[in-house]
Order: structure tokens, then sequence, then C-alpha cells
């Protein structure tokens, strides 16, 4: 049996393992991928590889180890943002009653921009408007609008049309308009006033009748108060 020695990547250095040092080394280059993208001005030029290992102190080598080039790069660091923002709003909305959730999800997304302002530039500033960022926007935006029809309809326990499509769009790319106003101090709200009338906005439009399905929601609404819902509340 032939035994293969371990490249000098794979070997343990210092008592880390080769993958868990790749591992790091991207983390680093992601978090300076936010620095760099998160904290530039109107006018900026765009994220280089050069700009984003000196932020990480990294050499080019180790940026391409685990990136093709800088629009792969870019494409990362926004969706390692959003991953983060999903899974805390996800986890916000879930510790709470249905009649709460909206105002959960807003809390959490305007505290989390409001706490680093690097986020909210990112994922809602006007001045950012880097071609990747733009088209990974898009792509979040119609994501986002899929699952919040999704859940609009297990809540109010109607099947998806596309009234609600309509509707799952408006709200998602309402609450990004109003969050890039906001961020550019055109609306002048503090974090808590919006967090409020971004809910009460939502919250308006958990109107079934507004999905064109007046007649369903009625006789849902009449089922579960009738003799046989009230015998299984219990």
């Amino acid at each position: 049996m032939v035994l293969m020695s371990e490249t000098a990547s794979e070997r343990p250095y210092r008592g880390v393992k080769a993958a868990k040092r790749v591992a790091e080394r991207r983390g680093r280059l992601l978090a300076a991928g936010l620095d760099v993208l998160g904290t530039g001005t109107q006018g900026t030029p765009a994220l280089t590889v050069r700009a984003a290992c000196r932020q990480a102190g990294l050499t080019p080598r180790y940026f391409y180890e685990s990136f093709s080039d800088k629009d792969e790069f870019v494409s990362a660091v926004f969706d390692w943002v959003v991953a983060g923002v999903a899974a805390t709003t996800q986890a916000a909305v879930a510790a709470v009653p249905a009649r709460e959730q909206a105002r959960a999800a807003m809390a959490n997304i305007v505290q989390t921009i409001a706490a680093d302002a690097r986020i909210g530039r990112l994922l809602f500033s006007t001045q950012l408007a880097d071609a990747v960022i733009v088209r990974k926007r898009a792509e979040s935006t119609a994501l986002f609008a899929v699952l919040t029809g999704q859940q609009a309809g297990d809540t109010l326990r109607i099947p998806a049309n596309d009234r609600m499509k309509a509707g799952a769009h408006f709200v998602v790319g309402g609450v990004g308009q109003t969050l890039s106003a906001w961020l550019a101090a055109d609306v002048r709200l503090e974090p808590d006033q919006l967090v409020d009338q971004l809910a009460a906005l939502i919250d308006k439009l958990a109107n079934p009748n507004l999905f064109g399905l007046k007649e369903t929601a009625a006789g849902a609404r009449a089922a579960s108060s009738g003799p046989a819902a009230k015998g299984a509340s219990w």
C-alpha cells in the first residue's frame, strides 16, 4: 500500500487543521468586505481585491483560496449578511404570538441596522450602487416576497393567489424603500417610531379581503366558531 503524504496546505499548523484555517481566513475576508462596502461614502470607488485583503490583513493568495474573483466575493458578503439578519429575524418572530410577529420582525431589522450602519448601507442604502449588490438586492427582494406570501397564506389559512403575491411584493418593497429613506435621513423617526409605523402598515395588509377572498375568510370564521370548533378548542 502506498501512503500519500499530506501537502503543506493540508497539514495542521500550530494545532489548527487546514480546513479550519481556510474557514477562518474566509471569515476575515467576509468581515473585511462588509467593512469596505459598508463604510464608504457616495462616490467611493468600487471594492477591490487589494482593499479587501488589506482590511483583512491577508495577501491576495488567500483571497483566491476562497473566491474566484471580486464579484463572487461581493456576492458572498451580501449573502453572509442577509443570512445573519434572516436568522435573527426568524428567531424573533418565532418567539412571539402571531399578532406580535410583524412588530418583532421590524424591530429586529431596524435595531440591527441602527446598531451597525454597515449592514444598513449594504442592504438598503441607495448610495451603494455596486452592480453585484444591486443584483443581489433584487434577488433577495424576490425571495423574501415569496416567503412573505407563504407565511401570509399559512397565517390566514387561505390558498396563495396573485393578489397575495402582489401584497407580498408590496410589503417587502415598501419596507426596503422606507428603510432606505430612513438611512438617508429623508424619514426622520426614532427607531421605535419607525418600528411602530412599519408594523402598523404591515398589520393593515393582513386583511384577507385584500386578497379577493372575503367569502372564504367569512366561511373560515364561521367554521371556527361553530359547535365542532368550540368542542375541539379545549
